[in-house]
């Protein structure tokens, strides 16, 4: 039977992790082991971690924040390193239904009997009143005789995609063992992106339609500078920028898409006179210092054996696990079990 690894990423919303974690507990199809990648929290997530009763959890402590691509670089080596088939990646604020992963693993089952590969399986992200939200891009893959061959399986229940989310993302380990892992230096929007893109240039993933999660705080769209008032994040729109240009540059270098090099560039440059014109000169700065560091911004991805020493921070692993009820004595049962180490 094949080892499924859930990766959750966490930075200081203990109380969406602990729904997010209730729910991967529940599935149907139990995980083998669950990893958080805990991102510097400092509102108490570690210790409402060690008081959970949570069998076969490993949490990584991470040194200092390094981002969401950071804690999904350092997740995915985890588990691959720890021995993974596959692995089924989240932000903390994502809820699986129970069969979520059931259906995920079963398209894969589904697939193979058709002979046929698939980069990734996606879940059908909805939000909390019913919304489809994290849609991702139809593949543009071609059949043999020069049309896209995205609706080939659809009496599955599956569409064929490339650009997608890590919005609960299932991986196979083949797909990181030829690809590598996702970005660190992208520190933040974009990594899922250019990870999928990556992936997906010759053999798709696939959307499974019967494998749902409601994606928390999603009602108010894809995020917005222009609309962006909260100052902690507003100075992580650089990353936004400087990464949306990058990737057009890697992947649509030579297209004449929305999603072009020369298109990006000028819709970035035309978003920086808009907050000009409307005097939100520190939001224009933002935009400017994006579009700046992306001229010099060529980032390289690791390989999924790459030793944990060779991360951009330290990491402490909290290994909890229940021990056997034959192994203990009436005084210890139910006690949990902590091995720290690095």
């Amino acid at each position: 039977m094949h080892k499924v690894f859930a990766v959750i990423l966490t930075y200081n919303r203990k109380g969406l992790l602990k729904r997010c974690l209730d729910a991967v507990y529940a599935q149907s199809r139990p995980c083998d082991c669950v990893i958080i990648i805990d991102n510097a929290s400092n509102d108490g997530t570690e210790k409402m971690l060690s008081e959970g009763d949570y069998p076969g959890l490993i949490v990584s402590v991470l040194k200092d924040n390094i981002g969401a691509s950071g804690g999904y670089n350092a997740g995915l080596r985890l588990a691959y390193q720890k021995g993974a088939d596959f692995i089924w990646a989240m932000d903390d604020d994502v809820i699986p239904e129970k069969d979520a992963l059931h259906y995920l693993m079963k398209a894969d089952e589904e697939l193979k009997k058709k002979e046929k590969k698939a980069a990734f399986l996606i879940s059908k992200a909805l939000t909390e009143t019913g919304f489809a939200t994290n849609t991702p891009a139809v593949s543009t893959l071609k059949n043999r005789i020069g049309y896209q061959d995205w609706p080939d399986i659809l009496e599955l229940g599956m569409v064929a995609v490339q650009r997608s989310t890590f919005v609960s993302i299932l991986l196979p380990r083949a797909t990181l063992t030829q690809y590598g892992l996702p970005i660190t230096a992208m520190f933040i929007w974009g990594e899922d992106t250019e990870f999928t893109l990556r992936v997906t240039q010759k053999t798709p993933g696939y959307l499974v339609g019967l494998s749902k999660v409601n994606h928390l705080r999603q009602e108010d769209g894809p995020i917005s500078i222009l609309t962006e008032s909260n100052p902690g994040r507003l100075k992580l729109y650089r990353y936004f920028i400087r990464n949306k240009l990058f990737i057009s540059r890697k992947y649509y270098r030579f297209t004449f898409s929305r999603y072009g090099m020369i298109s990006e560039f000028f819709r970035a440059t035309r978003l920086f006179c808009t907050l000009v014109f409307k005097r939100k000169f520190n939001k224009a700065g933002i935009v400017l210092r994006g579009i700046i560091e992306s001229i010099w911004f060529f980032p390289e991805p690791e390989s999924a054996d790459t030793p944990n020493e060779k991360m951009k921070t330290t990491m402490r692993l909290l290994e909890q696990h229940r021990q056997e009820k034959a192994d203990i004595n009436e005084e210890s049962q139910g006690e949990i079990s902590f091995r720290m180490g690095r």
